[in-house]
Parts: structure tokens; C-alpha cells; sequence
């Protein structure tokens, strides 16, 4: 394992068409705390239409980053159910992060990096943040704003925060709240952090991080994104020539690409805004608070989700006024979202309309 970051290693996982935009006004934090100059990395393809609404935005997962056409090729592209021919695609890098949006590892007013300092966040925030991009890029409306597991949780507080501008939300394999096991695995991560000798109260150089803590918790998050029947059928007992067991080496795998892209106090925070989540907080119960949203909603669930379970969401479509329920079957559990493109592009593709290549709205689409 390398035990070795740089603020230039990490930006080389940057994507190349990424764009900056800095806010000239602060953003302010449900906390009660300000970020001044809250950068936001984004990626868009496709363009506006002249009416300014033909805008799909993208809400990314944990330790994703704004490059949905690398992560979601199955969906986002020419001819597919998230085409740039008709629709502006937006994908933003969530506050808190290490992708361009301002994070742990951006520069404080004392030129320094925030490091352990920088303030509790929330999904909230991230979208607040997120709608100053929206206000920078001119736009008028959303026709759909779609997420899967935290993108899920970031589309509902779009679709509750910005009514006049969302007109349908595709939520996949996600929750209205993040479930109790759920929490308890997400500060099990924290702590594989936290208490790596290395990690220093957050104060670590970035030639130095808590590498070790930072995979720990990448692996025990990897597990509860598959499932045990799909990592029997790949690896069963097998052993590298070394006597290694193979599915040990590939957890370690999952954690060295962690660790070579993604910074462990940027973990920390996405993790603690993900456990803290919960839709109908200071809204009232879930039934009346999910209620609100009137928005046409395209709820996806994966038949073997360990992480988001059939329950949840078959809960989530039952709260909201206008959901249409979908299943995916998938061995790959959680990670179905991400993978099986075949079975989620067709469900899309229909709630979201054939496109006519000229970036105009279908009307007569979902029913709801």
C-alpha cells in the first residue's frame, strides 16, 4: 500500500473536463457557519436549449466525483437514456469532497488548508451549494434530477428545496433517511480513520495521510456494497500462489485505489452528512414530510441491496404522493446501481421521454 499523498497526486484524478465555478458569495451552513468562496467542481455535456430547461442533473454517491460519463457509461451518452443530443447534463463534485468543490483540503481565509477545522457539513448544504451552480449556469428549470445511494438522498432535497425549478426525481437504491446498520457501518468507517496513529487529529500532511485507516474503512464500505452470494461465485476459497486468500487481496485492491484518489478527512465529512440524513427532520413525520414533494419520482430498487434493502424502498415509494416502484435483480447488490445499466437505462429512458435530438422537452411522459 502507498503511504504517500500530494495535493497534485490527488488532482491527478481529476477529471480533464472539469470545470471551477467560485461563488462570490458565501455559502451558509445549516451549522450556522459561513464558507466563503465555496468552489464548486462541475462537469456538463450537451447544451442549453433556448427555453433553458432541458437540464438532467446528476447527484453522485459517497466517494464518487462529477465524471458521470465515466461511472454511469451505461446511462449518460449519445443514444442512451441521459442523452447530451437532447438534454444539458450536470454533475457537480459535492461540498466536502476532494474534486474541485471546496473540501477539508481547500485553502481557509489564513491560506492554510481547513484540514480538522473544516465545519460539519450536511446533504442540505451540498445542495445549497450545488443551487449556486445552477443560478451561474442560467438555468430555469430541471427536467429530472436523478441520484442513486447519497444521490438519492441529495435528489430529494433538491426536489423539496427548489420545487419551481425540479420537475421529476429518480431515486435509486437509496432511502428517504440513512437506515440504523447503515449509520453503524458508516462510523465503524470513521473510526478505521480516526484511530490510525497517522491521522493526527486531522492535522496529517497529505505526504503522510492515515492510508492504513482510510482502506480499512474502504473495505468494510466495499462489503456492505456487494453481496456474499456474488463474492462466493468469484472467489470462493481461492488463493493467490502466495496462500493469500483472493478475496482479501481484492478488498486490499479496493482500498489502494481508494487512497490514491480520495482524502481521508473529505471521507469523513461525506460519511457524517450521509448518517446524520434524514429527510423528515424539522418536517414532521415521514408520511406528512415526503408528502410535500409533488414532483413525478421514479423509485428503483435492488432486489439485493444490503446497504438500502427492498424495504426501504418500497417504504420510500409508498410515503411519496407520485412514485412509480421499479426493481432491479442483481447480484451485485448495492453496487446494482452502478452496474447493471442494461435493466436501470430502460426504466430511465421511459420516465425521462424519447429525445428528439433537439433538446426539447417530451411532453405526455410519466404519468403521476
Amino acid at each position: 500500500m502507498s503511504g504517500s499523498q500530494s495535493v497534485a497526486g490527488l488532482r491527478a484524478h481529476w477529471p480533464a473536463e472539469l470545470l471551477i465555478h467560485t461563488p462570490a458569495q458565501p455559502l451558509r451552513l445549516e451549522s450556522g457557519d459561513a464558507l466563503p468562496s465555496p468552489s464548486i467542481g462541475y462537469q456538463t455535456w450537451g447544451k442549453l436549449n433556448s427555453e433553458r430547461d432541458n437540464v438532467v442533473w446528476i447527484c453522485h454517491a459517497l466517494s464518487g466525483s462529477s465524471d458521470a460519463a465515466q461511472w454511469w457509461s451505461g446511462l449518460l451518452g449519445r443514444g442512451k437514456a441521459i442523452d447530451p443530443e437532447c438534454h444539458f447534463i450536470v454533475c457537480a463534485n459535492v461540498l466536502g469532497g476532494c474534486y474541485g468543490s471546496l473540501g477539508p483540503q481547500s485553502l481557509a481565509a489564513n491560506g492554510q488548508p481547513y484540514g480538522g477545522a473544516f465545519p460539519a457539513i450536511t446533504i442540505g448544504d451540498m445542495v445549497e451549494h450545488q443551487k449556486l451552480l445552477a443560478e451561474h449556469l442560467g438555468i430555469r428549470a430541471i427536467e429530472l434530477v436523478i441520484g442513486g445511494s447519497m444521490g438519492g438522498f441529495q435528489a430529494l432535497e433538491w426536489a423539496v428545496r427548489a420545487p419551481e425549478l425540479v420537475r421529476r426525481v429518480a431515486l435509486l437504491a437509496t432511502s428517504w433517511r440513512q437506515p440504523a446498520h447503515a449509520v453503524a457501518l458508516g462510523e465503524l468507517q470513521c473510526r478505521f480513520i480516526e484511530n490510525d496513529p497517522k491521522f493526527a487529529g486531522g492535522s496529517y500532511p497529505l505526504d503522510d495521510p492515515p492510508v492504513q485507516g482510510l482502506s480499512y474503512a474502504r473495505q468494510l464500505g466495499h462489503l456492505s456494497y456487494r453481496t456474499a452470494a456474488e463474492l462466493d461465485q468469484r472467489f470462493a476459497r481461492e488463493r493467490r500462489q502466495d496462500g493469500r486468500l483472493q478475496v482479501l487481496s481484492y478488498l486490499e485492491h479496493q482500498g489502494d485505489k481508494l487512497c490514491a484518489r480520495f482524502d481521508a478527512l473529505s471521507y469523513l465529512a461525506i460519511t457524517r452528512a450521509l448518517n446524520a440524513y434524514d429527510f423528515s427532520d424539522q418536517r414532521g413525520e415521514p408520511r406528512l414530510a415526503l408528502k410535500r414533494l409533488k414532483q413525478p419520482t421514479l423509485v428503483v430498487g435492488v432486489l439485493s441491496d444490503a446497504l438500502y434493502p427492498p424495504s426501504e424502498s418500497s417504504r420510500l415509494a409508498q410515503l411519496l404522493s407520485h412514485a412509480e416502484l421499479k426493481w432491479v435483480d442483481s447480484l451485485q447488490g448495492h453496487d446494482g446501481f452502478l452496474l447493471e445499466s442494461e435493466s436501470i437505462a430502460p426504466l430511465v429512458s421511459r420516465f425521462l421521454g424519447r429525445c428528439d435530438g433537439h433538446g426539447a422537452r417530451r411532453a405526455g411522459l410519466a404519468s403521476a
